[in-house]
């Protein structure tokens, strides 16, 4: 059994805070928060009710709660997500169901856009044809 991929099988159910400092697969039910500065795997068969914070999460389960991850959140073809999403990169297939809102990439690289914080379109109706 490698010490580095712990794995909670379908017939696991948790309730409570769990942390881990590895890779993690879960399949089964999880009540409660996820914490860990590793790689969280969401299983097919995984129901996870509760905030997720990870350095990185893959979905092919449902989470109903936020997830807030400092690397990659990806969401596979039948993932089904009821909550916001904080990360750095996000990746979402078709099929997946995703409720929620998202905040992606570093707070810097929007600041340094260039684009101004408020822009009104440039073929704006009111500017295109004036009223008879």
């Amino acid at each position: 059994m490698s010490a580095n991929k712990n794995i909670l099988s379908s017939d696991v159910e948790i309730r409570g805070t769990l942390k881990f400092s590895n890779d993690l697969i879960i399949d089964g039910r999880i009540e409660g928060e996820v914490n860990s500065e590793g790689d969280l795997t969401v299983g097919e068969n995984a129901h996870i009710q509760g905030d997720i914070n990870t350095r990185s999460v893959t979905v092919f389960g449902k989470i109903v709660g936020n997830i807030k991850v400092t690397d990659r959140c990806e969401l596979k073809q039948n993932a089904h997500l009821e909550g916001d999403v904080a990360a750095g990169k996000l990746a979402i297939e078709e099929g997946a169901v995703f409720m929620g809102s998202s905040a992606v990439g570093a707070a810097k690289g929007a600041a340094k856009s260039g684009a101004p914080a408020s822009s009104k379109p440039a073929g704006s109706p009111q500017a295109a044809a004036p009223k008879a």
